[in-house]
């Protein structure tokens, strides 16, 4: 079909096929673009959506078909930067959000049913500009692609980002077509990729188009408007986080408000993207910009309080959120080159402790219990401050089995590993306590029923503890270990107490040489 019969199909006036003052047109026609433009958007308002899927097929045809030097007249850049940009808004409302009039930030799925067909009518037609864009051999291309991929690219890649992800307003037929077309935004911006182009990889956008994507959304989160829309705070997010080091700090002022109200939210989702919002933000901004305007000292304040919630999903968030922060707040606490106050590493593990001796529900001390070592690998040998209420949690949590993974058993084992490992000159009085609890966990693993493989990890977790523990008491273990009543144990506890007993001090571990 050629521009002739698409121009009919589109039913186009004769009053407006008649040439335009400010530019001279080409080819065997005499219809302007900008007029075009202007009778579709016409179009698209007034006619029901069968009629308006018809309209945006013959115009993606007519972006495939048309000349190149009328498509790209020879006008100021303002002018046809404006011609599109008004045009392909105009395209994009045809597949926007239903707006929610309260604050709930939800609606009925059946609302959303024919967004998908919708945004995948509205994504043909912008892959066809996106194509031309990107292969256009006329005079005027270099200068008017570079004009008009700027202006485009941040409200198409936004578009496109709304109907990426897995949720109630897509299909994995509009999910396929939206990332189809982020990678034509990025190829029309001579960019490899999505994220390069965000961050100006390209020779022609040092800039990057952080900042312009970033004011499409700005209005849409504020205090008071930021939910009324299901959609804007997931691209907010996936935006974010195609933003990394050493680009996202030129954006900080930009991304840091809307993150800590997302966070500050009362759903239980909204936080935990807010909470994985801060994290990115923690990870990729320098240090010392965050401590600026007492930046990290809010941050602190606002993921504190979260630690006092019970939902496991924002825990599983807040807690590697938080100790990150923790090393920009704090020097660490391995650094002997400056005295070794209290400080906010100790104020989390005492808080994080007492939730951890005060929990009965399995899936919480399962939580608390694999975010223990790290913390500990974090803190050193300062752990030394909060070895009492650490024994009361190791020992507490050893005697209760969450079958039949042991993820809690294992993890604190590996937590007092770390323990004995830093902390061993203080190990030796805590013997009879921790090598007790050890034995009885022997005891009760053979007795309980566990997959093998599981079975087998725990023993050697238990035993590889023992052993430190008799390293840093210099044998006593082993001497208390060699009085065992064979005849009130197991063969598979006498087997690993052998191997406790049996294994040979290591040269060097003495009271006044640390453990190797």
């Amino acid at each position: 079909m050629d521009l002739s019969a698409i121009l009919k199909n589109l039913h186009i006036p004769p009053a407006d096929i008649s040439p335009l003052t400010i530019s001279k047109p080409s080819g065997d026609h005499d219809c302007s673009v900008a007029r075009v433009f202007q009778h579709i958007q016409v179009k698209l308002k007034s006619e029901t959506w069968s009629e308006v899927a018809v309209i945006l097929d013959l115009t993606g045809e007519l972006f495939r078909v048309a000349d190149s030097s009328w498509l790209l007249p020879d006008v100021p850049d303002s002018d046809l930067s404006s011609w599109f940009s008004h045009f392909v808004q105009s395209l994009i409302c045809h597949a926007a959000l239903p707006i929610c009039e309260t604050d709930s930030a939800t609606l009925a799925p059946e609302l959303y049913q024919d967004i998908p067909e919708r945004a995948c009518a509205v994504t043909a037609v912008l892959q066809a500009l996106l194509l031309r864009l990107g292969h256009n051999p006329a005079p005027t291309s270099c200068t008017a692609k570079r004009c008009l991929t700027r202006v485009l690219a941040p409200c198409i890649s936004v578009f496109a980002a709304t109907h990426l992800q897995d949720q109630p307003w897509t299909s994995e037929a509009s999910r396929k077509d939206a990332a189809a077309l982020l990678d034509a935004v990025a190829q029309a911006t001579g960019n490899s990729c999505f994220p390069d182009m965000m961050c100006g990889s390209s020779a022609d956008d040092d800039a990057g188009l952080v900042r312009a994507v970033m004011d499409i959304l700005k209005p849409q989160l504020t205090k008071d408007n930021w939910r009324r829309n299901q959609a804007t705070r997931h691209v907010f997010f996936w935006m974010l986080v195609q933003v990394k080091r050493p680009s996202l700090v030129d954006h900080l002022d930009t991304v840091f408000p809307p993150s800590l109200l997302i966070s500050d939210d009362y759903v239980l989702d909204n936080k935990v993207m807010g909470v994985k919002c801060l994290h990115h933000i923690i990870l990729n901004v320098p240090a010392a910009d965050l401590r600026q305007f007492n930046r990290a000292q809010v941050l602190y304040h606002a993921l504190f309080n979260h630690l006092y919630t019970s939902e496991i999903p924002l825990l599983q968030v807040v807690l590697p959120c938080i100790f990150d922060l923790l090393n920009v707040l704090e020097k660490s606490p391995a650094d002997i080159s400056c005295p070794r106050r209290r400080n906010r590493f100790d104020e989390v593990l005492c808080h994080v402790l007492t939730y951890m001796e005060m929990e009965d529900k399995i899936t919480l001390r399962r939580l608390y219990a694999t975010m223990l070592p790290p913390f500990i690998d974090r803190m050193g040998i300062v752990i030394v401050r909060h070895l009492k209420r650490l024994e009361m949690v190791i020992v507490g949590y050893l005697e209760i089995s969450d079958c039949p993974e042991e993820t809690t058993r294992l993890a604190i084992l590996a937590a007092l590993e770390k323990t004995i490992q830093v902390a061993w000159p203080r190990m030796e009085c805590r013997l009879p306590v921790l090598g007790r609890s050890l034995l009885r966990l022997l005891c009760d693993v053979t007795r309980e029923c566990q997959p093998p493989d599981v079975r087998t990890a725990v023993l050697d977790k238990t035993i590889r503890c023992l052993q430190l523990l008799d390293y840093s008491s210099q044998g006593k273990l082993r001497a208390i270990l060699s009085d065992v009543d064979d005849t009130c144990a197991s063969g598979v506890v006498l087997d690993c107490i052998q191997k406790v007993t049996g294994s040979p001090l290591p040269d060097g571990c003495s009271s006044t040489r640390g453990y190797c």
